[in-house]
């Protein structure tokens, strides 16, 4: 018997019942001689423990949406190493986070701490960063299971969402890191899905997260998200946050009592939360000490890795010393540099960029330029930073969203900018200077006005050291290796969302699984800067695409290779991307969609090649009437390059399903579908004619096979037209 199991023997019914819900706003309930309590924290890019009134100093990294524009899985290991490490010199045993919500529209208040609008790339960042936290003794709290995505009424918005979407899109994002990362614990999430509180669904804590993705760890609630003890209990919940809750733990006692709630189902939440406060306190690390001046440092490389380069016409960047800078806006002295809300960390150093050009000698003149308190335009501020890019050679403008507008708590009402930096920038502009714009935003924004700026560096909410990381990149210390975790499109009428965001009491998700690109894409929309793009100060090519097979069993793997080789004359990195297209779809299925990444770094005039391996998943889909994922038997095409619009590597592979397929037409190649295989007209016009002798000439084409029957004439019955599609299948294999 293990030890856990002792602990739960040992136990009433009432102190079972008292361990699902905290001890207090931070802790675990212990129960005296039997079981101690753990601390938690939040943390998805910092740790934020409270303690006195405040919280601790604790590193502030790049927020998940700055540190998803890296796509390096190394990178955000190394961080999850370090914040676990804060933790143990802390006493915090479980830090919450990551966040892995989807990014269904650019307006949610919380887009800075979720990873991606793709769910491939936010599920792989999300596994490093819970094998980092996890390696030092530590559990990582992945969050909000399920379909938060947005602030308002997230206490109770009811958001329906088909089986096959939440599968392939807002389930995906969590469903590899916990299998493969196997978090301490999930935090489920304040809304409702498809008319159930996600802290009190049996299908989301039981029927997915456990029964079919295997989860052994705690399910708690986001803090305040429970609603019904018992309810909880049997969907599956086991810590209700914060506590205590005396008259929950006393209806838990009850339904015992009385049947409504069986000694098997409480034992099996109870002896979860024994397992976890007993990992937890065998991590323990007295006096432990971490290396706080490593993780800064860490931090700067963390924001020079996710910083993206927009836009660098005529290589205005990097910039010189010598040049005569005019620095603009209020935010080079007061940097945004991560998001309001739960996830405010306590910084242990922040620099803005006039210390930053200060620290390097760098000659510059400021002008603050604008307000970020309101959006109201200050005469004399214009007049000021006029003068002073006036007597520049080149100007350096920091535009971005402030707090008032981006946090936790609320949405966002617009994609654009502040008026007031928009004017300001138009005014500068006019003077017909080189212009370098540095933005620090948590989420895309409308740039129309962009076209008058030079270059564009997007440093996001890039933590503690951002400042620090943009002079670099400005001046060439560091080169820009970040690409985009999301779509920027032209303007938010563009966007699936953007009729509806957000909601009130039901959120209706009628996009579908055309989220991001995968809808920019479908609808075939222009769009600012497309998903996976970033630009760099030097150059790349693609070239010697090889696939392992070309015809292959959806059980195979299959491996894609290529070359990648850095044309320019500096030292660069290079995000790889791959995306496959189903050629011929049995159901509507995205144009493409991301199945591999990989980071790389390249001297100047080197070359690597780049593997990549993909499964069955790499060309499923859900299909909503096995519950399964299912592979179509067709062609499927391979596409390799810098961003999910710039992919100059193509070739094909045939996958072979083992379950058949509907016979299907598409009127794109004009070609019947049956089995997957495709069959002309002319071939089909031979087959009925010459096999069956139907006079077929004044039918469509496009009509259904099956409608045959009744224009046959009694020629053919429905046992007929069977027999004839299984041996046309045969004829075609």
């Amino acid at each position: 018997m293990t030890k856990a199991m002792e602990i739960l023997n040992s136990l009433t019914l009432e102190e079972k019942a008292s361990l699902t819900s905290g001890k207090d706003c931070w802790r675990t309930v212990d129960i005296d001689g039997k079981l101690a309590s753990i601390m938690m924290s939040d943390g998805p890019h910092g740790l934020r423990k409270e303690e006195n009134g405040g919280a601790v100093p604790a590193t502030c990294f790049p927020s998940s949406a700055t540190i998803a524009n890296s796509w390096d899985e190394d990178l955000i290991y190394k961080i999850g190493e370090a914040l676990g490490e804060e933790c143990l010199a802390n006493d915090v045993q479980v830090i919450l986070g990551p966040g892995v919500n989807i990014k269904r529209s650019p307006l949610c208040g919380r887009n800075f701490e979720y990873f991606s609008e793709d769910p491939l790339l936010a599920t792989k960042m999300a596994s490093g960063h819970i094998r980092g936290v996890q390696s030092k003794g530590v559990g990582a709290c992945i969050k909000h299971f399920a379909a938060n995505n947005q602030e308002t009424d997230r206490f109770s918005v009811n958001a329906i969402i088909d089986e096959r979407t939440l599968r392939e899109i807002y389930l995906s994002s969590f469903e590899e890191a916990v299998k493969e990362a196997k978090p301490w614990m999930i935090m489920s999430a304040y809304n409702k899905l498809n008319g159930d509180y996600c802290s009190e669904n049996k299908y989301l804590l039981t029927d997915v997260l456990r029964d079919d993705w295997g989860y052994e760890g705690v399910v708690v609630s986001d803090w305040g998200a429970a609603n019904e003890p018992v309810d909880g209990v049997k969907a599956g919940l086991d810590i209700r946050m914060p506590g205590p809750v005396p008259s929950a733990n006393a209806a838990i006692v009850e339904a015992v009592k009385f049947g409504e709630l069986s000694m098997e189902e409480l034992n099996k939440n109870v002896l979860r939360i024994i397992e976890l406060v007993e990992k937890g306190i065998a991590s323990k690390v007295a006096d432990y000490e971490a290396d706080m001046t490593a993780h800064n440092e860490l931090a700067v490389k963390a924001a020079e890795e996710s910083a993206v380069l927009l836009k660098n016409n005529n290589n205005v960047l990097p910039l010189d010393k010598s040049d005569k800078i005019a620095l603009i806006g209020a935010f080079a002295e007061q940097v945004r540099y991560q998001g309001g809300g739960s996830s405010c960390v306590n910084a242990t150093e922040v620099s803005n960029l006039l210390q930053a050009l200060d620290d390097k000698n760098i000659t510059y003149t400021y002008a603050k330029g604008f307000k970020t308190e309101d959006d109201l335009i200050d005469d004399n501020l214009v007049s000021e930073a006029v003068t002073a890019a006036e007597k520049s050679d080149i100007i350096v403008m920091c535009m971005g969203l402030p707090f008032r507008m981006e946090s936790e708590g609320f949405d966002r009402w617009t994609m654009s900018l502040p008026i007031n930096q928009i004017e300001l920038f138009n005014k500068l502009s006019e003077l017909g200077k080189p212009m370098v714009v540095v933005l620090f935003q948590g989420s895309p924004v409308e740039m129309e006005w962009s076209k008058n700026a030079d270059s564009i560096l997007a440093m996001y909410t890039g933590g503690q050291a951002v400042a620090k990381a943009c002079v670099n990149l400005l001046f060439g210390g560091a080169n820009p290796c970040g690409k985009l975790s999301e779509t920027w499109g032209l303007k938010l009428e563009n966007n699936p969302t953007a009729l509806s965001f957000p909601e009130k009491g039901t959120a209706s998700y009628v996009e579908g699984v055309y989220v991001g690109y995968r809808y920019y894409d479908k609808k075939k929309l222009d769009v600012m800067y497309p998903f996976g793009y970033g630009l760099s100060y030097t150059t790349f090519e693609y070239s010697d695409l090889k696939i392992s097979a070309t015809d292959i069993s959806e059980c195979d793997t299959l491996e894609v290779s290529f070359k990648v080789k850095n044309t320019g004359d500096i030292a660069g990195k290079e995000i790889a991307e791959l995306y496959v297209e189903p050629t011929y779809p049995s159901v509507s299925r995205p144009v493409r969609e991301l199945k591999g990444f990989k980071k790389i770094s390249l001297e100047p005039g080197e070359e690597k090649t780049v593997t990549m391996t993909l499964d069955k998943r790499g060309f499923a889909y859900y299909d909503v009437e096995t519950h399964d994922w299912q592979v179509d038997t067709t062609v499927y095409k391979i596409h390799v390059g810098a961003s999910s619009r710039n992919l100059p590597l193509v070739g094909s592979i045939k996958v072979n399903s083992s379950r058949t397929n509907k016979a299907f037409f598409t009127t794109d190649s004009r070609v019947y579908e049956l089995n997957a295989n495709p069959v002309s007209k002319e071939t089909l016009n031979k087959l009925l004619t010459e096999d069956l002798k139907l006079d077929i000439s004044a039918l469509s084409i496009d009509l259904p096979l099956s409608k045959l029957v009744g224009f046959s004439g009694g020629k053919l019955s429905v046992d007929m037209l069977d027999r004839f599609v299984s041996e046309l299948n045969e004829r075609i294999k």
